[in-house]
């Protein structure tokens, strides 16, 4: 069952095209991730399937239900935790939560219910009535994950949802939203820069690039796709094209100051580039990783740029068509 189906979605500002005809179907219970360099379109497709702004054209359904047509089930059908930290601080993480619950009109029995519910998923039931500026940035992006699913949404979108926590932050975030996805039986959208959050998450994602999808496919069989090995090389004034004329090198492409090379069997054919490429400084040869496939498809690094900016700013572009 799609959970998420998109036909040719579209939208336009002032002749600019954000996102480009962009056909997507996401099953019932998939982590699926949105991968792109800045501007690709990823957030604006966020925004489409969301409800926050109209598409230009082309059709989408989330939870069987219209985004143009029925805006107001498909917002109490999802849940969204943003890219920007959006609880109040100067409530209770109780409060946070008891305060969601009346903006969805939950009933009061089954509101206190979740409540309790969703704090002991993220194990934040002690710290529940402390005041969520005393919460650490982990806590309290767990408690903002909490807040997302207080009314049972069957779609959860999440914007960036480990931006600036540190690793060990970072790996209980993933494991909570792996053990969501299981427990609450949900479709989970994420947007990530993390490469190795998107590898250990996404059961599938697709790579967007100037508003289109460049890849579609797991993590394994997109790793795969590049075939043979990665040999990164640092090199004064590099022969690129002497590179490129090796029937056994795949891509070459040239990126901060180093060549990645996919190669066919590196270990037999390493010597031979180093005898072309000029002077090299340091090489490193290994397998592919999804570093690897976002460069093949988009030329450059996702940690190019910093993350986009937060869903309010895009929305408030939007609507001013900047």
């Amino acid at each position: 069952m799609y959970v998420i189906e998109t036909d040719n979605l579209t939208k336009s500002y002032n002749g600019f095209t954000a996102v480009d005809k962009l056909s997507l179907k996401i099953e019932e219970g998939e982590i699926f991730g949105l991968l792109g360099p800045n501007g690709a379109g990823k957030t604006t497709t966020l925004l489409m399937l969301t409800t926050l702004i109209p598409p230009t054209s082309g059709t989408a359904k989330v939870a069987g239900l219209d985004v143009i047509k029925q805006p107001d089930k498909v917002r109490k059908a999802i849940g969204i935790v943003f890219q920007d930290p959006s609880s109040d601080e100067l409530l209770t993480g109780y409060e946070n939560l008891k305060l969601h619950g009346w903006l969805y009109d939950m009933p009061d029995d089954l509101k206190e219910a979740r409540i309790k519910e969703v704090f002991s998923l993220i194990e934040l039931t002690d710290r529940k009535d402390d005041l969520v500026k005393k919460y650490s940035g982990g806590m309290r992006r767990r408690l903002e994950l909490a807040r997302g699913l207080l009314h049972h949404p069957k779609v959860l979108f999440l914007d960036e949802p480990t931006i600036g926590l540190d690793p060990q932050s970072r790996d209980r975030i993933w494991a909570y939203i792996t053990a969501l996805a299981k427990k609450e039986n949900i479709t989970i959208i994420i947007t990530t820069h993390y490469m190795e959050e998107a590898d250990k998450l996404c059961d599938r994602l697709a790579i967007i690039d100037n508003g289109k999808i460049v890849a579609l496919d797991t993590p394994e069989k997109l790793k795969k796709e590049l075939g043979g090995d990665i040999i990164k090389l640092s090199a004064e004034r590099p022969n690129l094209e002497a590179l490129k004329s090796f029937k056994y090198v795949t891509n070459v492409s040239w990126l901060d100051g180093e060549i990645h090379l996919t190669v066919d069997d590196a270990s037999a054919h390493l010597q031979e580039v180093l005898g072309v490429v000029g002077k090299v400084s340091s090489v490193v040869v290994r397998s592919p990783t999804l570093d690897d496939v976002f460069i093949h498809y988009t030329g450059k690094a996702i940690r190019e740029g910093s993350p986009e900016g937060g869903w309010g700013d895009k929305v408030m572009h939007a609507r001013s068509g900047r």
